[in-house]
């Protein structure tokens, strides 16, 4: 069955055709489901650079439909992708120190403890924009570019999880923060798409987008402090934190 929506998005006229759409799932399954065969024999570099290509190949496109869209959710989500890549960038660079000094390097940790405040900063400036649009008003937000640039989003992040593989938290403290991110990610992107979704198909409630970035911003900023405690106990301890423990 070929269901096909022509609609106006920022002026122009855009066809959305769901056979194209399933047709692209049915794909994104698909190399999901070989990603879950072949991911135990890549490195932990490997993974990150895959993972990195991911997060850039997103970031334009969430800022530029943010923009136009005047959705903050996505705007935020982009944001946290900025920071998440910033990130991988300096995780990459401590795992090859990490290969080079050894296992007691503390190069992954320092990874993390700049993760989490590139996040808290993120995480702030979110906040911040979202009560002044909740207080002063909340700007058009067009539903349909919000709702398919989201899911897009939350199918490249599941990607991302299975290129990483669930156990990558067991392996340190900065792959454990990766994993966690990219999960976090995956879900805040879904909850954005049910946003747009429902401001698309009812033409109101367009509160529920700055009221979810809020929501998305104060979760984000728990796993980033918990980060932080974590990344300076281990950087005091002199030692790798047990992640057995948490």
């Amino acid at each position: 069955m070929q269901l096909l929506l022509d609609v106006p998005v920022l002026g122009h006229q855009v066809v959305v055709n769901s056979d194209r759409l399933a047709k692209a799932f049915a794909g994104q399954l698909a190399a999901n489901l070989e990603l879950m065969s072949v991911q135990a024999g890549l490195s932990q570099r490997r993974r990150l650079g895959i993972l990195l290509a991911l997060n850039a190949a997103m970031i334009a496109g969430l800022i530029i439909v943010g923009i136009f869209s005047h959705s903050l959710g996505v705007l935020a989500a982009g944001g946290d992708y900025i920071a998440d890549s910033a990130a991988i960038a300096l995780g990459i660079g401590a795992v090859a120190i990490r290969e080079r000094v050894g296992e007691h390097s503390k190069a992954p940790t320092i990874a993390a403890l700049i993760n989490a405040a590139a996040l808290l900063t993120v995480t702030a400036f979110v906040i911040a924009e979202a009560i002044r649009r909740l207080v002063q008003g909340t700007p058009d937000v067009q539903g349909l570019p919000v709702l398919i640039v989201s899911v897009l989003a939350t199918a490249v992040m599941v990607l991302g999880v299975f290129v990483l593989g669930t156990d990558a938290g067991q392996e340190d403290l900065h792959m454990r923060s990766v994993l966690l991110d990219t999960v976090a990610d995956a879900l805040a992107s879904a909850a954005v798409a049910v946003s747009g979704a429902v401001i698309y198909f009812t033409g109101r409630f367009l509160w529920l987008d700055s009221a979810l970035a809020a929501g998305i911003g104060v979760l984000i900023g728990a796993g980033a402090l918990q980060l932080l405690r974590d990344a300076v106990r281990a950087l005091r301890s002199g030692s790798p934190l047990d992640l057995d423990d948490h």
